[in-house]
């Protein structure tokens, strides 16, 4: 049966259910069905669209999408010709999303989509951005302490506070999403992004379920690269350990040209050592590789947004028209 937006009362605002997927075909019907309800319980309140961006999934994801949208008219979806990435995916979906809130979830169902009462219920109390905090999640103590320490460490980096054991599950105003669309960045960390839009933000915390279904697409590796690019996206202090190792070095090799002068002076018969030259010549060029690396980082970012690559290019869609495709 189709279910389309005017099934539900006029004049009540539309929110945008974004859901980025990868390999989630066994995820999508238990998804799908709370999603369904979700929409039968706030239909007094508002109307959802369910936006799904597929990163090229290799299993039947795409097939069990054009069977909802098929369906359902509330169903849209962007097939992309390649894997962009998690963050690229979630900008994608934000640039075709016609809600006037988003609220970003993953399909594997560990963040309680029933939460959007609760974000819906602060937004329309005046907050632009409303944003899950993590009080516990179904994992390791060792995996839990690496990404508290990401979090602790991006957070204290970055130029302005980014909200620590939040992810991107959240809801974001329609002046969000617009603000969004005017930033160009090969290699977003939406989270920063967002949270140093300067908008009035505030947290709800919840406790993390299990997957329901599949495994996880986002491990060690993914994690490691997401965190640094929230360090270089959002912070200019690598930059600056430059200036001040620099400062350091110069200090500390000042001392050290002023104690071995005294030294010689009293002790003259001291022989010329070698080993101290050396270890200070490999730490100068290790040193100075860091600083290289550092930099490098940087100027990869500046050529990426120089080469004005597209955020996804769109191989297959979904009840989207082509006019709408703007990625």
């Amino acid at each position: 049966m189709d279910t389309t937006l005017m099934d539900t009362p006029a004049g009540l605002p539309l929110v945008t259910i974004s859901v980025p997927v990868l390999n989630e075909a066994d995820n999508l019907d238990a998804l799908y069905a709370r999603l369904r309800q979700l929409g039968e319980t706030m239909a007094d309140r508002c109307h959802l669209e369910f936006l799904f961006t597929d990163n090229h999934s290799t299993d039947a994801t795409w097939e069990k999408l054009t069977s909802l949208a098929r369906d359902d008219s509330r169903v849209r979806a962007i097939r992309f010709s390649k894997n962009v990435g998690f963050q690229r995916s979630i900008l994608a979906n934000y640039m075709h999303a016609r809600g006037d809130a988003v609220m970003q979830i993953d399909a594997d169902l560990q963040d309680p989509p029933e939460l959007l009462e609760r974000f819906f219920q602060l937004w329309r109390e005046g907050y632009h951005v409303v944003y899950g905090v993590r009080e516990k999640r179904p994992e390791g103590w060792l995996i839990n302490s690496f990404r508290k320490f990401g979090y602790w460490a991006i957070d204290k980096l970055s130029e302005h506070k980014i909200p620590r054991d939040a992810g991107d599950f959240r809801l974001v105003d329609r002046k969000v999403i617009t603000a969004l669309q005017q930033y160009r960045s090969s290699n977003p960390y939406l989270r920063g992004l967002i949270a140093g839009m300067g908008f009035k933000q505030t947290g709800v915390p919840y406790g993390r379920a299990a997957r329901v279904a599949g495994s996880s697409k986002f491990g060690m590796a993914q994690l490691v690269k997401l965190g640094f690019a929230g360090v270089f996206n959002h912070s200019v202090l690598p930059l600056r350990l430059a200036t001040y190792g620099g400062l350091f070095l110069l200090g500390l090799t000042a001392i050290g040209a002023i104690y071995y002068v005294f030294l010689r002076a009293f002790h003259p018969e001291l022989p010329r050592g070698l080993a101290s030259i050396h270890i200070l010549v490999l730490f100068g060029i290790g040193f100075q590789s860091l600083l290289l690396g550092i930099l490098g980082e940087y100027l990869l970012r500046i050529y990426l947004i120089v080469r004005a690559e597209p955020v996804a290019i769109a191989e297959e869609t979904l009840n989207l028209g082509s006019a709408e495709i703007k990625l």
